[in-house]
């Protein structure tokens, strides 16, 4: 059985329609949402980014089932761990236990706004497994002295706790992501239908534990519509996340995709409002191992036609497919 997501992509609509596009979510029967972190666009041609803690917060209280995540915070350059820790628990309180942490070593894009240089991949990874070190010992309760490589906590404590912390999902992309996932997680969260993320994620400890995945999609009556939009605001989506994670600004992607095509996107990301063309994009994250997929419909203002096409058709087709 697969439970289908819903993104609330903070890059491509103003906070007060991310907040309606998930109210509207929920009424259609999506199982659960997730919700970028930005402060830029990947494309200038997505136009938003949006403080998006606000923006579940307001979500948490317009919402009264669907599951609430971060996919993904960095909570290393940008944010201070202990800020996240309370953040999280904020949200666990506001949302009634519906809210999951995501976190990830975050990208160039949104991090190099404070300054201070973006390490490199090795340091990156350190400094997370120290965050979630502290993220977790602020879970517990209690007051938190930290001395450590990359940050220092200074006798802090969670004033409102939740009964039960939110669970802290990692995001993966490779073997060394894996290994501390495994370690460290309560779940896994990735944007490639790869077997092997998975599997090297069981070897270091996560057997058992969910997996969440992550696709984009285009619905439009008009599938050359669909396909435009789609390469308009989602070709950087393809040139994986070791390229993703150290370009610093819109137009850095704007050069890196330049030579990619609409038919190159079209291969690539379901355009159109064929419903099996959907499914057969999800299957491949279903057959890999993932038990919950996010689907991300591409453009902000196609939000309200694509919610009411996926509550009468998409929906059904993948529980057909999927259960």
């Amino acid at each position: 059985m697969v439970r289908i997501g819903y993104t609330m992509m903070t890059e491509q609509a103003g906070p007060r329609e991310l907040v309606d596009h998930v109210v509207r979510a929920e009424q259609a029967g999506y199982d659960f949402s997730v919700t970028s972190d930005h402060y830029f666009p990947w494309l200038r041609s997505q136009g938003h980014s949006p403080y998006a803690w606000s923006v579940l917060g307001a979500a948490a209280q317009a919402t009264s089932r669907i599951p609430l995540m971060t996919y993904v915070t960095c909570p290393t350059v940008r944010y201070h761990p202990a800020i996240v820790a309370q953040k999280a628990a904020t949200l666990q309180l506001l949302s009634e236990g519906r809210f999951r942490l995501g976190l990830g070593a975050g990208e160039n894009l949104n991090e190099h706004v404070v300054g201070g240089g973006w390490p490199s991949v090795d340091v990156r990874h350190e400094m997370l497994e120290e965050a979630v070190e502290i993220i977790r010992a602020l879970f517990e309760g209690g007051h938190v002295n930290h001395r450590g490589t990359h940050f220092d906590v200074e006798s802090a404590r969670l004033w409102d706790l939740p009964d039960e912390p939110p669970p802290i999902g990692i995001a993966v992309s490779g073997e060394q992501s894996c290994a501390l996932a495994g370690r460290l997680a309560d779940l896994v969260i990735a944007t490639e239908p790869k077997a092997g993320l998975l599997e090297s994620f069981d070897r270091h400890g996560g057997e058992g534990k969910p997996r969440v995945g992550q696709l984009p999609v285009c619905y439009d009556p008009d599938r050359d519509t669909a396909i435009k939009r789609a390469h308009s605001q989602f070709r950087w989506f393809g040139s994986g996340w070791k390229v993703n994670s150290e370009l610093p600004h819109p137009d850095a992607f704007e050069a890196a995709t330049q030579f990619v095509t609409p038919d190159d996107v079209a291969e690539s990301i379901p355009c159109g409002d064929d419903p099996e063309d959907f499914v057969e994009a999800v299957r491949p994250y279903a057959e890999a191992g993932f038990g919950e997929i996010a689907l991300v419909q591409i453009g902000g203002e196609s939000q309200p036609a694509y919610l009411d096409w996926a509550e009468k058709t998409l929906l059904p087709a993948l529980r057909d497919a999927f259960g």
